[in-house]
């Protein structure tokens, strides 16, 4: 598949295909298999990467920012520092995932798949984590106020310095940790 990025430069879309710091930003990739590319730096704002393969890719440092991921794959993608903000990833699966310091501000993860996932010191505020998989995630130092975690699955979830505040909606019966940030 090939797709004419912002740039007007033609990409190839193709699995472990290398596309650091590519602008493809508003591109239509819904259904692309990117599984193992390297989008580090990559420029993917408002883009339409619904039912897409991004297994193993890594994306560190991308700007994902109002990007549309319903049901992508994302398992073992590293997306370390990446610009999530107010993207959809309702729906995906983010097994495994890196997300480490990852800006994910008002973003959408109703129904997402973050079981084994590493949040650490991710900016998750305003986030809609309803009824997500969290389960083994690596919350650790992240950012939580103002976050909806509604029927999310917290079974062994690493809270430890953890930020929240009194608008963070925890799923009901959770033991909420007494030290609880802001």
């Amino acid at each position: 598949m090939k797709v004419i990025g912002t740039d007007g430069k033609e990409y190839t879309i193709e699995p472990e295909a290398n596309l650091s710091s590519a602008d493809l930003s508003k591109a239509n990739l819904s259904g692309a298999d990117l599984s193992s590319a390297d989008l580090r730096w990559a420029n993917l704002i408002d883009a339409d990467l619904s039912d897409a393969d991004l297994s193993d890719a890594n994306l560190i440092r991308a700007d994902l920012s109002g990007a549309y991921l319903y049901r992508a794959n994302l398992i073992k993608a590293d997306l370390s520092r990446a610009n999530l903000r107010d993207v959809n990833l309702s729906g995906a699966d983010l097994t495994d995932v890196c997300l480490s310091e990852a800006d994910l501000r008002g973003t959408n993860l109703n129904s997402a798949g973050l079981s084994k996932a590493n949040l650490s010191g991710a900016n998750l505020s305003g986030a809609n984590l309803i009824d997500a998989d969290l389960r083994g995630a690596d919350l650790s130092g992240a950012d939580l106020t103002d976050v909806c975690l509604s029927e999310a699955d917290l079974s062994k979830v690493n809270l430890s310095g953890a930020i929240w505040n009194n608008e963070t909606v925890f799923p009901e019966g959770f033991e909420i940790p007494e030290k609880s940030g802001t």
